[in-house]
């Protein structure tokens, strides 16, 4: 089992929820500062930038089987690249998130949290 932190289209009520049907939904949860989001419309990429923002998403805990499967979903590795992030809460813990790979030109700076209406 492995630990995943989520912040796009694979949260419940989103999109792409279906594909963590089955696994352990932990909780809310957030990253240190230096993460960040950008919005492409229909869905968005994380970063880390090292600048004064953090992410909030969902932390599950996903079995091999889906986890290779999301990889599929993200185009790891070439749009995505899956990496160990840092949460506030979950410091001691190694978690994963998909980090965007690729140019974010023309996509919307958005900080926090997707979609962008939603931001605390």
């Amino acid at each position: 089992m492995r630990k995943l932190f989520i912040y796009g289209t694979l949260k419940q009520g989103y999109s792409r929820s279906h594909c963590l049907e089955g696994q352990n939904f932990l909780g809310n949860a957030q990253t240190v500062t230096g993460y960040r989001l950008y919005d492409a419309g229909s869905y968005p990429a994380m970063i880390h930038d090292g600048r004064d923002v953090a992410v909030h998403g969902e932390l599950w805990e996903v079995d091999a089987a889906c986890l290779q499967r999301l990889d599929e979903i993200e185009a790891v590795p070439m749009l995505y690249q899956r990496a160990v992030v840092e949460l506030v809460s979950h410091q001691q813990d190694s978690v994963q998130a998909y980090l965007y790979k690729q140019s974010l030109d023309g996509w919307v700076d958005i900080g926090s949290c997707w979609p962008a209406e939603s931001n605390p």
